[in-house]
Parts: structure tokens; C-alpha cells; sequence
């Protein structure tokens, strides 16, 4: 016997209806982003954009896949038309989690190119001879396949980069998705505790993780788009993820640098946890980064930049004698994102005009890594921005953790 909600899937296919399993916002929301779209080309004046990037897929339909690893484009022509092409593998799912109706699929064979069947697509919702923008800056869109693109359209239409067409509509969130984010950070929260309470002494770091990871899990969160930085000793300087993981020493320095990810929208955590013995060093670097911190929420606010939010972090860092110690940028927005990162645009660096507004979402991180002793710091959390004082989705420890 079919269970109840396959049942009425079958049924509403029978009646010719869309089957859509897996939405998580609704119809006029989705809607309402595609107009947005639409508004944003013409001020570029595209004809239409070709969208490579799984995230505005995602953003602007609901499709939810990792299928963007092989080749895939969908279309939003200027009146509003969209239409995706895919292959067999996504057939179903592209209906199942989105509110696609035009889904076109090019066949696996021995010398295909899809680019041509993405230039059918385009064709059909007249957009040849036009201006179009395309998404260049896409993980799904390698160097080869984007000659692909280029080489299939070359004197067919004109393309012009349009990569941040939709990123700039991403970056304010609508109530529902930073619904999302609040529940992203409460289980960013939820991991920070596993993480605080496990790590001691003879404790190995694949454990640590595995538990972090379970309780996102079972809080009913995504893997999220990056693997997480986490090394004891002299590999708490690594802060990008690293095979082999270590055992934590009774005199120790731990990384946790992690995210909790909820219907692929992203919260990002990190902090440093200390077993045995606090030197002076470490607690002055503690203290740095706490008020490092404190200053960048301070300055997140609407109509102040994305780069005056870098220059508070460097003159706290200056100012506490760690001019030396920290990284060229601090930070990012936050949102809905696939493999290969969570990280995303604008990011934290010096000069960054992006004017900060309500709804945008950021990570703030402050990492110090002391090559003169080798000894590392970190902290950091995700905030949204609001009219007044930024909102933290997930909290750093206000005390050094030691264990």
C-alpha cells in the first residue's frame, strides 16, 4: 500500500498537476523574487540571464539539487519566462522542489554538448539576437564548460557577465528565510556545546566532530556546503579544513571553526578552546578577539560599509599589538549555499563599498594566528542587521573556554 502523501502525489500527477514535494517557501514568494529579477535585468539592460549558480537556482525556484556539479543552465527571459535544462538524473527532483514548469533534458551521450541545448531553450523564449547577462561566477560553471557556452552562442546573441545579478537580490533576506537563519544559529548553538564540553584532554577531534554533526542532524539541519576547520596543537593555525585529525593534549590549543546549516541557509561559528594552563599570550589574544568582535557588531549597521566593518576589526587588533597577527579580511555574508564553500559575497575586507542594510546577514570571525609563537585565537559569530543593533543567530563564548 502507497503511503498517504505518494498517494496524493500520483493522484494530482493524474490530474496534470505539479507535484512538488520539497518547497520550502511559498509560490508568491518565489514570485515575487522572479519580478526582482526581471526589475534588476532590465537596469543592466539584459535581454534575459543565463543562471549557473545552484544557489540562485534555488533562490529564485525552489530547485534543490547537487546535480550542479555536471552541466546544467536555467533561463529567466525579461518577461518573466524560466525554464531549466538538466539532465536525466534531476528529471524528477527539478519537479518535486520547485515551481518550475518548463524542464528540458539533454541526453548522456559520447560527444554531447549541452551548451546547444541551453541555446534551443534560450531560442524558444526568444532570446536570440538579444543582450543576455550570464552567471560566470558559478562553481557549476567550470573554465571548459563556460568556452562551451560562449563558443555555442558566439554571434547568436550578445552575453555579458550578469554574475551579480541575483547575489545582490540574495543579499537581503526575506522574514522567511531569516527564519532560517535563527534556526541555523540555534543549532550552530547546539554544536558550540558539544564542542565546549568534549574537548579535553585525550579526547580525539574525529569524535568531537561526529557529535557536532549529530546534533545538527537530529535537529533536523543540512551537511553544510564547506567541511569544517578543527586542529589541536600547532595545527589550530590551519583554518581551512585538513585531513587526519588529532588527539587533544593536556596542554592544548583547539580550532572549532563550523557552521549548522538549515534548509541549506547557513550560520558559521568559531572559537578556540584551551585545555591545561591559560598563559598570559593566549588570554591577551582571547581578549583581543572579544573586543575585536564587539566592535564589528557595533559598526553592522545600515549605511555604514562592509569594508568600515574590516577597518574597526584591524584597529582593535592594532590597538591590542596584534597588527601582525591578523588576516586581510574578517568576515562575510551568510545565506543559502551549496558545495563547495558557505562562504559568500560581499566579504569583510578594507575599502568593500557594499552599504550595509536590514536583513542582510553576516559571519564575523576574528582570527589570530601569532607565527612568533605559534599560538592561535579565534572567535566569531553570524549576525543579521537591523534597523539599530545587529541581531547574533548564534552566540560566542564571552569567556575563554578552557577545559
Amino acid at each position: 500500500m502507497l503511503p498517504a502523501a505518494t498517494a496524493s502525489r500520483q493522484a494530482a500527477a493524474k490530474e496534470g498537476e505539479t507535484s512538488i514535494m520539497a518547497l520550502h517557501f511559498t509560490r508568491e514568494e518565489f514570485a515575487a523574487r522572479q519580478k526582482a529579477a526581471c526589475a534588476a535585468m532590465a537596469k543592466e539592460g539584459f535581454d534575459g540571464l543565463l543562471i549557473f549558480r545552484q544557489e540562485s537556482m534555488y533562490y529564485l525556484t525552489g530547485y534543490d539539487t547537487s546535480g550542479f556539479s555536471m552541466f546544467q543552465g536555467m533561463y529567466l527571459a525579461a518577461d518573466g519566462q524560466i525554464a531549466l535544462c538538466t539532465r536525466s538524473a534531476d528529471r524528477i527532483q527539478s519537479r518535486m522542489t520547485s515551481v518550475l514548469d518548463d524542464i528540458r533534458i539533454w541526453v548522456d551521450k559520447d560527444g554531447a554538448n549541452p551548451a546547444f541545448d541551453v541555446r534551443q531553450m534560450v531560442e524558444d523564449l526568444g532570446g536570440k539576437g538579444k543582450r543576455i547577462g550570464v552567471e560566470y561566477h558559478a562553481y557549476g560553471l567550470t573554465a571548459q564548460r563556460g568556452k562551451m557556452v560562449d563558443a555555442a552562442f558566439e554571434g547568436w546573441a550578445d552575453l555579458v557577465d550578469g554574475s551579480d545579478v541575483v547575489r545582490l537580490l540574495r543579499l537581503v533576506k526575506s522574514p522567511a528565510e531569516l527564519d532560517f537563519m535563527r534556526k541555523a544559529g540555534k543549532l550552530c548553538d547546539d554544536a558550540w556545546h558539544v564542542a565546549n564540553t568534549m574537548t579535553k584532554p585525550g579526547e580525539f577531534l574525529g569524535n568531537v566532530y561526529g557529535e557536532m554533526l549529530n546534533v545538527i542532524m537530529r535537529g533536523d539541519g543540512d551537511p553544510t556546503a564547506s567541511r569544517w576547520p578543527m586542529g589541536a596543537g600547532e595545527n589550530a593555525n590551519m583554518v581551512r579544513y585538513h585531513t587526519g585529525k588529532e588527539t587533544v593534549g593536556p596542554q592544548d590549543q583547539v580550532t572549532h571553526e563550523f557552521a549548522a546549516s538549515y534548509r541549506h541557509y547557513h550560520a558559521a561559528a568559531m572559537s578556540t578552546v584551551i585545555t591545561g594552563k591559560v598563559g598570559d599570550d593566549h588570554r591577551r589574544m582571547f581578549d583581543s578577539c572579544l573586543a575585536s568582535l564587539t566592535a564589528c557588531e557595533e559598526t553592522l549597521r545600515p549605511g555604514n560599509t562592509v569594508g568600515e566593518v574590516f577597518d574597526a576589526h584591524a584597529r582593535v587588533m592594532t590597538e591590542h599589538g596584534f597588527a601582525h597577527a591578523y588576516l586581510h579580511a574578517c568576515g562575510y555574508t551568510m545565506g543559502a549555499t551549496y558545495p563547495p564553500s558557505w562562504m559568500d559575497w560581499p566579504m569583510f575586507w578594507t575599502g568593500n563599498p557594499q552599504v550595509l542594510a536590514p536583513g542582510m546577514v553576516f559571519f564575523m570571525h576574528m582570527i589570530m594566528l601569532d607565527q612568533k609563537t605559534g599560538l592561535a585565537m579565534h572567535l566569531g559569530e553570524t549576525a543579521i542587521v537591523t534597523e539599530g543593533a545587529c541581531e547574533p543567530v548564534n552566540h560566542a563564548p564571552r569567556e575563554l573556554v578552557v577545559n
